[in-house]
């Protein structure tokens, strides 16, 4: 076991995989990473199964077999990706049942061309639930206006859900309103709550690249200063939301009723500013409850020179806020910010759900 991935375990980041591909799961690299690297939960995306299903030979196989069935490329899609959703639950289910069902968790996304549709996200949510039908799966869903009534809906039927491409503190305090909710919901119909597990994904690095690209339009001293700050700053202070909430009059019901916590998730914590510390979004977001999701090259980066401290988040609110203050003082309109970001996350995975879609259809053809 890597000492550096295990301390970070041990001072409460739960540390799950940000990629799964056929091959990852046919070597036997996703088990590997549990045994040795702590991971203890795996998230896939658009992007992520655009990648794998284009590189290799890994996928032909049952796509002969899609082929043959004459299945649509929707339906090849989803038959594709959730087999290899359940073949990473059943890795990770020792996890899943040593953990309690905390972590040992898969998550899959809904399709992101209904990001904005409400009932359709619902009925995917749940489909998919059923397609992978293993505990330790979860449904992503975006965070978009019309995604926080399916967040609810999905949470009240029972479903976990990965609450995904949240940027501003103001649309992660109307997913927690969503997630209680849902939570209520679910216990007025008579669910376990201590079976529906749900994290709020907090995207990192895209703040700070949106950020620091318009400080560099304004171009003074002032503003270079602030450089690198925003996307921790902004995820502190997310952190400090999650402890308000989740020790809040409201919360204790639900609590007593086995509920746990909605735990928040580190997204996008690989560096894109080559200026920066590779482990950056690491070290930096470090407390008790909360999950890091990386790709295998930030990993491996922490494994190599990360440091571990016992918490780097909840002694730096004041400080957190005050660079959100002089962000503003300075011009950067946070709110302008992470609105943008929301639209481009939603496209980025929508064009690359079309690539996908593309690559499936093309080798159905054949």
């Amino acid at each position: 076991m890597n000492e550096n991935l295990a301390a970070l375990s041990e001072a409460g980041v739960a540390i799950w995989l940000d990629d799964l591909s056929r091959g990852r799961l046919r070597t036997g690299n996703l088990d590997q990473l549990r045994r040795q690297s702590s991971v203890v939960g795996v998230t896939s995306n658009p992007t992520i199964f655009q990648k794998a299903l284009s590189e290799g030979n890994e996928y032909d196989q049952q796509l002969e077999e899609l082929a043959a069935r004459g299945v649509s490329v929707e339906e090849a899609v989803r038959e594709l990706t959730t087999y290899d959703i359940r073949w990473g639950c059943d890795v990770l289910a020792g996890t899943f049942e040593e953990t309690g069902g905390v972590d040992g968790r898969v998550s899959l996304e809904v399709d992101p061309r209904l990001a904005h549709d409400t009932m359709a996200t619902i009925a995917e949510a749940k489909a998919l639930s059923w397609m992978v039908d293993r505990p330790n799966v979860m449904i992503k869903i975006p965070a978009t206006q019309e995604g926080l009534p399916a967040i609810t809906a999905a949470l009240a039927a029972g479903v976990s859900v990965n609450v995904t491409l949240i940027f501003s503190l103001s649309r992660y305090r109307e997913v927690i309103e969503s997630f209680l909710s849902g939570m209520e919901m679910a216990r007025n119909a008579g669910h376990d709550l201590s079976e529906i597990t749900s994290v709020a994904s907090f995207f990192v690095s895209r703040v700070d690249a949106e950020v620091d690209d318009r400080l560099d339009k304004i171009g003074t001293a002032e503003a270079s200063a602030l450089k690198g700050q925003a996307a921790v700053a902004n995820a502190r202070l997310a952190y400090q939301t999650y402890e308000e909430v989740f020790s809040s009059a409201r919360w204790q019901p639900l609590a007593d009723a086995g509920a746990r916590p909605q735990r928040p998730l580190w997204a996008s914590t690989g560096v894109k500013n080559p200026d920066y510390r590779d482990v950056f979004y690491i070290e930096d977001l470090i407390a008790p409850g909360c999950v890091n999701t990386m790709p295998e090259s930030t990993m491996e980066a922490f494994a190599d020179h990360g440091e571990a401290p016992t918490d780097t988040i909840t002694g730096n609110y004041d400080d957190a806020q005050a660079v959100m203050d002089s962000l503003s003082d300075i011009g950067v309109d946070i709110d302008d910010v992470t609105s943008l970001l929301e639209t481009q996350g939603v496209e980025k995975f929508i064009a690359s759900w079309n690539e996908l879609l593309a690559d499936v259809k093309s080798a159905l053809e054949k």
